[in-house]
């Protein structure tokens, strides 16, 4: 356990540390951003004709309202916290990389569904808008994370099981 706590912290760091690091930001965290904000915008032009996506923004045409989409907001630091546990955790590299590449696709499905009800919700009722954007969605968004982990860790565990030898 003093292992995966250490391994866990330092891994966090690191995560955390090259993700600050300008170049990382300008090449990989803002294209993905953006990325998040077409996809959003994607979902949604088939119901709404009115959105518009600019960069991490997605606007309405006809409201005016708008939502960037900003770093603590992009899931990537969700995403750098499973990484860290499952990294961190003794297991083969295969299963690592399905995890962390499965993982990474939940996370970033329930960050879409994020951006999408977030864009609604303060063209609503802004109040409520700032409530779930504060509180409610960072909450779901790390319990989305415990809970790709927790099926990690039980599926590691059924597969393991499965293969290792029976006592007589």
């Amino acid at each position: 356990m003093l292992r995966f706590i250490a391994l866990f912290s330092v891994t966090l760091l690191v995560l955390f540390g090259v993700e600050l690091l300008n170049p990382v930001q300008a090449t990989v965290i803002q294209p993905f951003t953006g990325l998040l904000a077409s996809i959003s915008a994607g979902l949604i032009l088939p119901f709404d004709d009115s959105v518009i996506s600019s960069g991490r923004v997605l606007r309405d045409s006809v409201s005016g309202f708008a939502v960037s989409i900003e770093s603590g907001c992009n899931g990537v630091e969700a995403s750098i916290v499973l990484f860290a546990g499952v990294l961190a955790f003794p297991a083969p590299w295969r299963a690592k990389l399905a995890a962390i590449l499965l993982g990474f696709m939940a996370i970033q499905g329930l960050n879409v569904v994020r951006i999408i009800s977030l864009f609604y919700l303060g063209q609503w009722h802004y109040p409520i808008f700032e409530w779930t954007h504060l509180y409610f969605w960072p909450v779901l968004i790390m319990i989305d994370v415990l809970l790709v982990f927790a099926i990690y860790l039980n599926w590691l565990a059924k597969n393991t099981s499965q293969r290792a030898p029976r006592g007589s």
